[in-house]
């Protein structure tokens, strides 16, 4: 079916949403008017479209999306006597091609893709056809009803009056839009209409010779025959069914089938009416519709419509079997997309799905696309765990060798996450979240594998996701607390600072270290909110400190600043701000970075750092000697302080110190001091150790040994006990 063109001008050209729906209208009144049997004139018609047009733009830009209107939209059809299988088509047709061009907004309005829009409009259009069906199904039932009825009274007429009856019974029986046949109660066929004629291929001796016993059908349902058996015996008036007939070219004829015995004037069963329904392009037509509704329209593969199905039947409750799940996805195939296109990365994937649907083909398997570069594969039987570590390997393997586009070779792997077990124990969401969790640890692996799914790790995971969504409401909740460790002058033992650690008092978890979620705030950019806050109370407890014990108290407070906090633009006056509103001397602020942070640093990474510098706050290099920097990088880094990491001391815990551990240290502390660096150790824990680093030339030093991480009125409170 051509659809009409579109009309001149484009899209854009519209004024508003309601001029292009009735944009569409037209081109739907032009393709549906011509084969209506209407007595609307043309704009009387377009008038009619146009709450329809309304209803499917509304669905297709809904939330949540549901495809009644469109059902509807299929009912109204038939209400305004666009009863030729036709008008369906090209109602269809120009949904097909144009609903989403006219009737959807942008993309983002209603946060669908284009693709999502397009698999919406194929199942409006499922919807509509259904919705036409139905109604067209009901009206011609009622068709039938009158027809069966005007041919019962016919005949019991004919024995009465058979000249004043036959001829309205034949402009009945001939002129009817449907197939009618008349058999004796044996299966003969008597006598059929024309219609019934052409929908068995045109000759009517071929319908005439047979019996209605040979009309079986391997698709028949067992309920047809034992309905037609009742019925010749005269336990049953009526029966409707879909039935499927072989044609005399072997091709098959679908129809809703309705019978109905007809008695003679003393009730006695003489004969049955058989009327049928073509309904053979209606069931192709479903069958494309829900083709395209359960395939990836990119590779053809099932998608995570039919995925589902399959994978919710097989882990219905009641069933015994084991399945055996992989979950791939694609490494390095954002790259392949950003640099080479969308078209190429679409090639690709069309190619990667081939190559899979080719390795999944033992019995009880399938493959399926759940969308971007992830696919999916199911395999079901008593051996699964066995069978599904092949079917991984087996999808591994099919990604091995490079695929060559345009000329290129490009090389692409996967990470696959697998679970195993046995049916009925979780739902199908339950297993596909555990296989995605198992395959970011594969693809975390360094990828090019897969990974069995273990409980521990997917509650692990699922932990991890739960701080990370309830990070931003904890921070705006207030549930975010800083415990404050000493910094203590080797030479003298007295408190020189403290350093400020942030805390969680998380209301299921208790209370978390920074070591569970500030890598959770870095990924999601919640860093530097949390870190502007730490600094601001950090620098706030200083300014009290200052004021309240200005003969003892701490003399300067770190903070530890994050990699992304480093690269905010807002840095530098964050930090000023934070400084002039509580009146801290810059002096008095010592911001602490990691090492690995400021490898390869450039310029404009340092420039921030080399502001502050200037401005009197004090940077110091944290966890120095972990991220193997060139040592001849000092010289360029606007630090003042090196904080030695605890593996340097470790060793002096013991009895007797390794010689060796007490040379580097001597030699790191002698290098700090020659370039003006002063030394801060972390994790001191004896006092032989604090001993061993007062000799070695460190100036402060922070650990257990002196005292634990605790609330700010207690940073005076030194323990000096051994903690090992």
């Amino acid at each position: 079916m051509k659809v009409p063109s579109q009309p001149a001008g484009s899209v854009a050209d519209a004024d508003g949403p309601e001029d292009r729906i009735r944009r569409f209208v037209t081109i739907w009144s032009r393709a549906v008017f011509p084969v209506t049997a209407t007595s609307m004139s043309r704009q009387e018609f377009e008038q009619h479209l146009l709450p329809l047009a309304r209803g499917l733009s509304g669905a297709l830009r809904a939330r949540p999306f549901d495809t009644a209107p469109a059902h509807r939209v299929g009912q109204a059809l038939i209400a305004a006597h666009c009863t030729d299988p036709d008008a369906l088509a090209r109602s269809l047709g120009v949904v097909d091609a144009y609903l989403v061009l006219y009737c959807a907004d942008e993309p983002d309005a209603v946060g669908a893709t284009a693709e999502e829009l397009r698999a919406r409009c194929s199942r409006l259009q499922h919807a509509m056809a259904a919705g036409f069906a139905q109604a067209l199904r009901a009206r011609t039932l009622i068709e039938q009803e009158t027809i069966a009825h005007s041919a019962l009274s016919a005949r019991s007429a004919a024995e009465l009056a058979l000249h004043a009856t036959e001829s309205r019974f034949r402009a009945v029986f001939e002129g009817a839009a449907i197939g009618i046949g008349i058999a004796d109660l044996d299966g003969n066929v008597l006598e059929v209409n024309e219609t019934l004629t052409r929908m068995f291929g045109g000759l009517e001796q071929h319908v005439l010779s047979r019996n209605i016993a040979e009309w079986s059908h391997p698709e028949d349902g067992p309920h047809v025959w034992r309905l037609y058996d009742e019925l010749v015996r005269g336990e049953r008036e009526h029966y409707r069914v879909e039935k499927p007939y072989y044609r005399g070219d072997g091709t098959v004829l679908w129809t809703n089938l309705t019978v109905s015995l007809l008695r003679d004037a003393t009730g006695v069963p003489r004969y049955q009416l058989a009327l049928m329904e073509d309904t053979t392009e209606r069931r192709l037509l479903n069958l494309r519709l829900r083709y395209e509704a359960t395939h990836d329209a990119l590779t053809g593969l099932p998608n995570r419509t039919l995925f589902f199905e399959r994978l919710e039947k097989t882990l219905a409750p009641g069933e015994r079997s084991r399945f055996g799940l992989c979950y791939l996805d694609l490494d390095g195939f954002k790259a392949i997309n950003d640099s080479l296109g969308h078209a190429t990365g679409d090639r690709l994937l069309v190619e990667v799905a081939d190559r899979l649907q080719g390795s999944v083909t033992a019995p009880g398997e399938m493959v399926a696309r759940l969308g971007g570069d992830e696919f999916v594969a199911l395999t079901t039987g008593p051996d699964s765990e066995h069978k599904v570590a092949a079917l991984a390997d087996r999808m591994l393997a099919a990604l091995a060798s490079p695929i060559r586009i345009d000329g290129r070779e490009l090389t692409v792997r996967g990470s696959v996450g697998v679970v195993e077990g046995p049916a009925g124990e979780r739902t199908a969401a339950e297993v596909l979240r555990s296989a995605d969790i198992t395959m970011y640890r594969a693809k975390s692996a360094g990828g090019n594998r897969f990974e069995f799914a273990d409980a521990e790790a997917d509650a692990r995971a699922i932990t991890r996701h739960g701080l990370t969504t309830a990070l931003p409401a904890a921070l705006e909740r207030g549930e975010f607390f800083i415990e404050y460790q000493p910094l203590v002058h080797l030479d003298d033992g007295s408190v020189h600072g403290a350093e400020a650690l942030v805390r969680w008092c998380h209301p299921q978890h208790g209370v978390l270290g920074p070591d569970r979620f500030i890598p959770l705030a870095e990924n999601t950019g919640l860093i530097v909110p949390l870190g502007r806050w730490v600094l601001q109370e950090a620098v706030r407890q200083a300014r009290f400190w200052q004021t309240r014990h200005a003969d003892g108290g701490p003399l300067r407070i770190n903070v530890n600043l994050s990699p992304t906090q480093l690269h905010h633009p807002r840095l530098v006056a964050d930090t000023v701000d934070v400084l002039e509103r509580s009146g801290l001397e810059p002096g008095a602020l010592c911001l602490e970075v990691t090492e690995s942070a400021l490898i390869g640093a450039d310029d404009d990474l340092l420039k921030p750092l080399r502001q502050l510098a200037e401005m009197g706050v004090d940077i110091a290099l944290d966890d120095f000697g972990t991220g193997y920097s060139n040592l001849a990088n000092l010289r360029r880094l606007p630090v003042s302080v090196l904080k030695l990491d605890r593996s340097f001391t470790q060793g002096m815990q013991q009895h007797p110190v390794d010689p060796v551990d007490l040379k580097i240290v001597e030699g790191i502390v002698q290098l700090a001091h020659s370039l003006e660096l002063a030394v801060t150790v972390e994790g001191v824990e004896t006092g032989a150790q604090a001993q061993q680093l007062r000799e070695l030339g460190c100036d402060t030093a922070q650990g257990w040994y002196y005292a634990r991480p605790g609330a700010p009125d207690r940073i005076h409170s030194l323990v000096l006990a051994d903690a090992v």
